[in-house]
């Protein structure tokens, strides 16, 4: 049973013939109930100074609980940041090096096709030099039957090397140069 300071300043003792002093016990009895008064009200302070310590504890509680969660979400986040930066950066090497090889094939076909061209540029260069050595070859005689045509004497009005030269090689009358 709790005793209250109301309770010790209503209590009645029994009186006796020989017994205490009446407004002694009573104004001791004064002073217990204002001291326990005093310290009910302190012991409900210090409980009302304990439920808000608690409250206050279980928010910042709740709040540790709440900035752990953001923390381990900002690492996952973080951790995929980086993951799908290191995945794009894969990816983007093994394109550059696609893009490289093909760079590098495309050189070695275009190389492949100027080596053809030159070869063919000097496949003409030569068939060109041949045939223009065969024309002057062939101009060249016909200069040196001209030359001899003009040394010796003509039968019947033809010179000797006209009869002697075959019909192609002969010069027209017009004094051009033979067709081929």
């Amino acid at each position: 049973m709790t005793i209250t300071p109301i309770d010790i300043q209503q209590h009645q003792f029994k009186t006796r013939l020989a017994g205490y002093e009446k407004t002694g016990v009573d104004q001791y009895l004064e002073l217990i109930a204002e001291e326990l008064e005093r310290y009910q009200w302190q012991v409900q302070e210090l409980k009302e100074e304990l439920a808000r310590t608690r409250q206050s504890l279980q928010e910042l509680q709740q709040r540790e609980s709440t900035v752990r969660e953001t923390l381990m979400t900002a690492r996952q986040v973080a951790d995929e940041i980086k993951s799908s930066a290191r995945k794009e950066a894969e990816m983007c090497l093994a394109e550059a090096e696609m893009e490289a090889e093909q760079v590098v094939a495309e050189a070695h076909s275009r190389r492949f096709l100027l080596l053809n061209e030159i070869q063919e540029i000097r496949r003409q260069k030569i068939a060109f030099e041949s045939n223009l050595r065969g024309i002057i070859e062939g101009h060249l005689r016909i200069l040196e039957l001209d030359a001899r045509n003009l040394e010796e004497p003509s039968v019947d009005g033809e010179s000797v090397a006209e009869i002697e030269a075959p019909p192609s090689t002969q010069r027209p009358a017009s004094g051009g140069v033979a067709e081929r």
